[in-house]
């Protein structure tokens, strides 16, 4: 405290003293993530646990900022860090290394190199809100073209600008974006926060558990192990529908939710006490994103007086939601995140910014999914991947707060890092509508006007410049829906009934089911609790009005209720053997819905609320009823879901749900009545009405005006305030949790859900060499768009699974499986979850689709667990083939560490998706990118003769690598 009391008082808390073995764990649980070779990066932490010099203040600061002249590299950027020449050159001299590090540590300035701009705030009364580093104090006129998002990095670089961790240099990358951002630029960034949900961040919180652990054993304080930013964690992922169209279900799905998670809740809540700087929001309470963009999200801090954007990164790629509140906000992988907890800043290459230009207003009943859905096709056909998008225009005045969010949620969906709505009064009317003081708001405005992050369109527009630029007029989006397999599958709803029958036709793929022509019309009977049932392709099963991308949003919420509300008042039923549910964001879309007195039409549609978490849009939708599901699997149905989720992937939403569509929750609604997707809503009646006539669509259809009317009576501030002082309070079951207060976590070897990790267990101050990878066996072939659901899936646990034989032997039974999702904790569970998704097509099975492969030596074929450890046991490497987009889908870490710990040591593919690339490298699996005429050059063994790691191996144009040289048998 002495030492950080003689520093500037604005810099963020400092590394605790430089203990050699707080500096070992924190680079070798950090830094992974920016480094292609973990073993560099543990001979660099050893370098750091030889210095125990602590930080020094500069005791002459420079009295202007630093030049727009390139400064001299620092020794983080010499070098390409792309290049594999580089990291062998740097693995052979990690002496040099060592000793340079040591030096740098004990000259390096915490004194920011731009403190001459740090500039005071006044509140328009008297007094000030504090003081901020001004950009137009700068007064350089690149930054007024810059795009908005990203000058929220360039506030970054320099109130962190150390020399150190982030120099002069990256600084001059910012301003100078127009010309560096083309060039594939590496910048550091440092978040303010970082967001958590439990079903990652437990293993999150086990592996800080376990580096405290690490140091006791090597001697050190435990208690330095602690985030250094402020961390959100918001338990939402572990509610199930096991209870639906009840009452009590939200009680009742509670209940089994604490019975199966008793202990995972318990670890979170010692977390919550032994760690510093950890808020854990209790389940029960809502939805991560939502409540990010409802309570959590600041827009601006004021840390000690001290202001600066909010930004975040998160364990959840729809992290991108508080986007549309203007808080830069995106999904990283947990290793990713860990880093950022512990200070580390993370390396970013300097994004190319696509401005989309939004102009006029939504037709008449044309909802904000309508949207997001054609603009995730839009982006999506552009290419976006790696890019932020920036939304503009004058249709940005006709979009509420709730509808941007909705937009930006979807950002993973069309392949962007965010989709960033800039603050404007849009913005400050939803702060006040949900809750933030008057004061916040005024030190918000005042702050973002002043450093020119404010969006006035009242006054005249300095243009800025985009990478590239694309524009929709809002009038020219239509209802639509997207499936049956991916979100970016849009389909205009005057054509869904013609494209369900392509899909019928077609091959498998993600537009085919290849079902004969012959067999498209059967119909399968079947007796639903003593009533005899029938059951058709396309008949919706699951009907769910879900996910955060929706249920933020109270005009598409309100919007289903009045959808019930006409349906019943005409007499309309849903079918009893369609498993219906409504799974709010928040507590206060639950005040709404009873406010507007329009819950009751819900509930009488089946629609009652189950619980406040993601529930079926994650793939905890629970079971069917027994009959139905006797029905789809025993006759081949092409059954269907329909949800407001954002994710449709097959295998995700349901096992038996082979279709499954994305809409708006009033859509749901409307197609859980008409009770299949084979219909056209224009021409064909949802239903016949208590007096004997057809319903429409059209009949049962509310219009904006009426949409908006609800809304301006029913969603209210107080609701706002009152929901989220309620959740810090926690409720009963959370309450009577009992942890202990211990600092150090006890690991109970006999737990199925957490499990001492084996990560940092035989750590030592003298990190392994480079080894190579040779003569590695392929465990598995695949094709394009592996997602993060096939590698780790996070719904149910099959029970013949190897996860499932391991619980069985352990004395779990099987209706305590719960998922995969909720036993992140345990790395045993995991491991044996690894590429365990029932929908998954190994190549090597031809045709044969599940979590099989074959083992190559011997032929048999085994389960993935099995064949992984066989190989391993003969001493064999393994690695991975695919096609493109592999790992896209959730920010999921475990997709990562489950190979690692199954021993693949290589992922070859067409292209990777952002975050899963990132924790490959974390977790030390090399990446690389495909030649074209990779493909034919691997025989049917498809074995690697001397994958070298850090050899034989080039960069193309985009920092991957290339394996056209690889020796191949």
């Amino acid at each position: 405290p002495e030492h950080a009391n003689k520093c500037s008082r604005h810099q963020p808390p400092p590394t605790p003293e430089a203990d050699p073995h707080t500096m070992t764990l924190i680079f070798a649980a950090g830094a992974l993530s920016r480094s292609s070779s973990p073993r560099l990066l543990a001979a660099t932490a050893a370098a750091a646990a030889r210095s125990s010099t602590p930080f020094p203040c500069s005791s002459s600061p420079p009295s202007s900022p630093p030049p727009r002249s390139p400064s001299p590299p620092s020794p983080r950027h010499r070098g390409d860090w792309r290049s594999p020449l580089s990291h062998r050159a740097l693995i052979r001299s990690s002496a040099a290394i060592a000793e340079h590090f040591e030096r740098r540590i004990a000259t390096m300035a915490t004194k920011n190199s731009y403190e001459s701009i740090l500039t005071s705030l006044s509140k328009p009364g008297g007094g000030e809100f504090g003081k901020y580093y001004s950009l137009p104090a700068l007064n350089d006129p690149r930054i007024d073209r810059l795009p908005y998002s990203i000058r929220i990095l360039l506030e970054s670089a320099i109130r962190n600008c150390d020399e150190f961790q982030v120099t002069g240099k990256d600084v001059e990358k910012i301003i100078d974006w127009e010309n560096t951002s083309p060039k594939q630029v590496e910048i550091p960034f440092k978040p303010a926060r970082v967001l958590l949900q439990d079903f990652t961040g437990v293993p999150a919180v086990v592996d800080l558990a376990s580096m405290r652990d690490a140091m006791n054993n090597l001697g050190s304080d435990p208690n330095k192990i602690n985030p250094l930013v402020p961390v959100d964690l918001v338990i939402d992922h572990s509610v199930q529908v096991d209870v639906a169209r009840s009452e009590n279900a939200v009680q009742r799905n509670m209940e089994l939710e604490f019975h199966r998670n008793k202990e995972r809740f318990g670890f979170l809540k010692w977390g919550s006490n032994a760690f510093q700087n950890m808020l854990v929001v209790p389940p029960g309470s809502g939805i991560v994103h939502q409540v990010n963009l409802e309570y959590l999200g600041r827009v601006v801090f004021n840390s000690g007086g001290l202001l600066y954007p909010d930004s975040v990164v998160g364990t959840d790629s729809h992290t991108t939601m508080i986007d549309g509140l203007g808080v830069a906000g995106w999904g990283v992988g947990g290793i990713e995140a860990e880093a950022a907890m512990l200070g580390q800043p993370m390396s970013m290459v300097l994004p190319g910014v696509v401005g989309f230009k939004l102009s006029g207003k939504l037709r008449n009943g044309v909802t904000a999914t309508d949207l997001v859905l054609t603009v995730t096709q839009m982006l999506r056909k552009h290419g976006v991947v790696g890019k932020f998008v920036e939304f503009y225009g004058e249709g940005m005045s006709e979009l509420s707060l709730a509808d941007r969010a909705t937009i930006a949620n979807m950002s993973p969906e069309y392949g962007a890092t965010m989709g960033f709505f800039p603050v404007d009064h849009v913005t400050l009317q939803y702060l006040r509508l949900t809750g933030r003081s008057d004061e916040t708001v005024a030190m918000i405005e005042a702050y973002l006007r002043a450093n020119k992050m404010f969006v006035d369109y009242s006054e005249p527009q300095t243009e800025r410049i985009y990478s590239a630029s694309l524009e929709l007029n809002l009038e020219d989006v239509e209802p639509c829906v997207s499936g049956p397999k991916r979100p970016h599958d849009r389909v205009p709803l005057r054509e869904m009934k013609a494209d369900w029958h392509s899909c019928l036709d077609n091959k498998v793929g993600f537009k085919g089911f290849a079902v004969p022509k012959e067999s498209q019309s059967k119909v399968v009977d079947f007796t639903f609790h003593g009533t005899p049932a029938q059951l058709k392709h396309g008949d919706v099963v699951i009907a769910a009005i879900t996910s955060c991308t929706n249920t933020s949003n109270p005009s598409v919420m309100l919007g289903a209720a009045l959808v019930a509300k006409k349906a019943c008042e005409l007499g309309l039923e849903v079918k009893p053997w369609i498993k219906t549910s409504l799974a709010p964001g928040s507590g206060v879309v639950t005040k709404y819905l009873e406010k507007s007195d329009l819950q009751k039409y819900l509930n009488q549609l089946g629609f009652h609320i189950v619980g406040y978490g993601c529930t079926t849009c994650i793939g905890n939708s629970g079971d069917i009823d027994e009959s139905v599901a006797a029905a789809i699997s025993e006759n081949d149905v092409v059954a269907a879901a329909v949800l407001s989720g954002n994710r449709n992937f097959e295998g995700r939403v349901h096992p038996l749900t082979r279709a499954n569509y994305l809409a708006s929750p009033p859509l749901v609604v409307a197609y859980a009545l008409a009770g299949t997707v084979d219909i056209d809503f224009e021409t064909q009646p949802i239903g016949t009405g208590k007096d004997g006539k057809e319903v429409f669509f059209r009949d049962i259809w509310p219009s904006t005006e009426e949409i908006a009317d609800v809304v301006q009576s029913s969603v209210l501030p107080d609701m706002f305030k009152g929901t989220y002082e309620a959740i810090t309070r926690g409720n009963p079951m959370w309450n009577q949790l009992s942890v202990p207060a211990n600092k150090l976590y006890s690991w109970d070897p006999k737990s199925t859900y957490i499990h001492e990790p084996p990560y940092f267990t035989d750590m030592t101050m003298s990190p392994p060499g480079p080894h190579s990878v040779k003569n590695a066996y392929c465990l598995l072939n695949f094709g394009d768009s592996i997602t993060t659901d096939h590698i780790s899936p996070a719904g149910s646990i099959h029970k013949d699974s190897p996860a499932a034989k391991y619980l069985l032997e352990r004395g779990v039974d099987r209706r305590d499986f719960n998922s995969y999702g909720s036993r992140r904790g345990n790395d045993e569970v995991m491991a044996r979850g690894t590429f365990a998704n029932i929908r998954i097509v190994n190549k090597f099975l031809k045709g044969e689709v599940g979590p099989k492969t074959i083992h190559i030596p011997s032929g048999e074929k085994l389960s993935v667990f099995d064949a992984a450890e066989r190989y391993k046991s003969e001493g064999h490497d393994t690695i991975i083939l695919a096609g493109a987009e592999y790992g896209s889908g959730s920010s999921r870490d475990w997709a990562a560490k489950g190979p690692m710990l199954l021993g693949v040591k290589a992922v070859i593919a067409k292209s990777f998706e952002r975050i899963h690339r990132s924790n490959l490298v974390g977790m030390g699996i090399v990446f690389v990118l495909t030649s074209n005429r990779l493909p034919s050059l691997i025989p049917v063994e498809a074995r690697l003769a001397q994958v070298q790691t850090g050899s034989h191996h080039h960069t193309n144009n985009h920092g991957f690598g290339d394996v056209s040289t690889l020796g191949l048998m």
